[in-house]
């Protein structure tokens, strides 16, 4: 793609016909890469379950200490403990505890995964980037009409608008509609990303995103 900017948009929602946002070195330089993408959402959806089932092992359930009935002469089958897995209320064989679900995906290749997402984004015109401050009031009124007069592109939904602060009048004042998802730009994951069918990045979060791997040199990357 020739054009390296994204539209900013003003205040009103429209967009501005003299500021773009643009993008960092790696990012402009990134080749969007399913697979990758599909690696590190997988990898991010997992890391997500809570992880926290747990089982007990006969070792672990309580009581039991004592021998049910004697070896021999009661013409029953011999029994150690009535915490055994046969018995009810016995200990699980094999039976889940707290775990991570999360696999192992480097840092290079959820970087590539992150900007390739944001790439696609780019590329497909559902991504803005909106000024640190519009409103020094929360008001939901002010930011239907801005969605309402944003450029067609960003009207796919869902729509995620990714601020800096949660406690800001932009956030209060997006939070309320429906459709619309507000989330801290440190949170932000490529499943988040690709979930989105629209993008709304603030400035100063945007700085930050668009340089990520910058740094990265050619020898580092993963290849296709």
């Amino acid at each position: 793609m020739s054009d390296t900017s994204i539209p900013v948009l003003t205040a009103g929602g429209a967009k501005s016909s003299a500021h773009s946002a643009e993008m960092g070195a790696a990012l402009a330089a990134q080749a969007i890469k399913p697979h990758l993408i599909h690696e590190a959402v997988l990898d991010e959806m997992a890391r997500r379950r809570a992880g926290t089932h747990s089982t007990k092992t006969r070792s672990e359930v309580r009581g039991g200490g004592a021998k049910p009935w004697r070896q021999k002469g009661t013409g029953r089958a011999r029994q150690g403990s009535t915490r055994s897995p046969q018995w009810a209320g016995g200990g699980i064989v094999f039976g889940p505890t707290p775990r991570s679900y999360g696999g192992k995906v480097n840092r290079k290749i959820r970087t590539q995964a992150f900007l390739s997402a944001l790439k696609a984004h780019i590329e497909r015109g559902t991504i803005a980037v909106i000024a640190d401050s519009i409103w020094d009031e929360p008001s939901t009124k002010a930011a239907v009409d801005f969605l309402a007069k944003s450029p067609k592109s960003l009207t796919a939904t869902p729509t995620l608008v990714v601020l800096d602060d949660l406690a800001s009048a932009e956030a209060k004042s997006f939070r309320n509609i429906a459709g619309v998802y507000v989330l801290h730009a440190a949170e932000l994951q490529t499943v988040d990303v690709v979930a989105a069918g629209s993008l709304l990045v603030q400035q100063s979060a945007w700085d930050r995103l668009s340089q990520r791997g910058s740094a990265r040199t050619e020898a580092q990357e993963v290849t296709a």
